[in-house]
């Protein structure tokens, strides 16, 4: 392998790095928002197994 070749690699490797975190994202999850909490708060007397 030649000099050139190591560093078109090189070259090739970081482009497509840099091109990776500064594209748009491409998750596809939907904007839910915040989401309400229906549920018990944690109580310290209600739970023996803690004594």
């Amino acid at each position: 392998m030649t000099l050139l070749q190591k560093i078109n690699i090189a070259f090739v490797y970081i482009a497509e790095a840099a091109y990776r975190i500064f594209s748009p994202h491409d998750d596809a999850y939907p904007a839910t928002g915040v989401q309400p909490y229906s549920g018990m708060p944690y109580n310290k007397r209600m739970h023996r197994w803690n004594e």
